[in-house]
């Protein structure tokens, strides 16, 4: 039986470990495959009225296509602002103003940029790693010095450190699955 004052840590680091894979699934959600996602190109900033604006606060983003994405501005005035985001926002994306849409057709992805993406993807997935792995060690470290400040038995140390292993491993085992996922994802054709 752990102690209540460590459960609470064990916790804590639960949750910070699933911010981290939940950070990663969102950063996977921006590196492109080779199909159309509107997720690509909401986090692209336009200036709009002196401000950066998300564009998803500006447009609507939908699908027609499989390998075109269509961005219906709300205020047809901000059409060119839009258009030069898109094409500054360094995604390789050629958008097409037809005055009313902007369309955007994404290229098909050659084998060496499908590599890059691949590597980035697995950048990404080890910094989620590095997150998971501090935040199991500044778990740990919580718990030996309350079990000190405390005077707790030494088992429940051992068994909350335990349980703060399991935790790290089932969320590892979930950004090895996001990778492979996204992987899997980059490389089909």
């Amino acid at each position: 039986m752990i102690p209540e004052e460590l459960q609470e840590i064990i916790d804590e680091a639960d949750i910070k470990m699933e911010d981290a894979v939940a950070y990663l699934k969102k950063e996977f959600s921006h590196i492109r495959a080779g199909k159309a996602n509107p997720a690509l190109i909401e986090g692209v900033k336009v200036e709009y009225y002196g401000s950066q604006t998300p564009l998803q606060q500006l447009a609507n983003i939908s699908v027609p296509e499989p390998r075109l994405l269509m961005v219906s501005p709300y205020d047809k005035s901000a059409l060119a602002d839009i258009e030069k985001a898109i094409m500054a926002a360094g995604l390789g994306l050629n958008p097409m103003n037809d005055g009313d849409f902007i369309r955007i057709p994404l290229p098909i992805l050659t084998e060496e940029r499908r590599k890059e993406l691949v590597k980035l993807s697995k950048d990404k997935a080890e910094q989620a790693r590095i997150s998971i792995r501090n935040s199991r060690r500044d778990a740990n470290d919580e718990i030996k010095k309350k079990v000190e400040a405390d005077s707790l038995p030494e088992d429940s140390k051992f068994e909350a450190e335990d349980e703060v292993q399991k935790i790290t491993d089932k969320n590892i085992a979930l950004v090895e699955e996001t990778l492979s996922k996204k992987e899997e994802e980059i490389m089909t054709v």
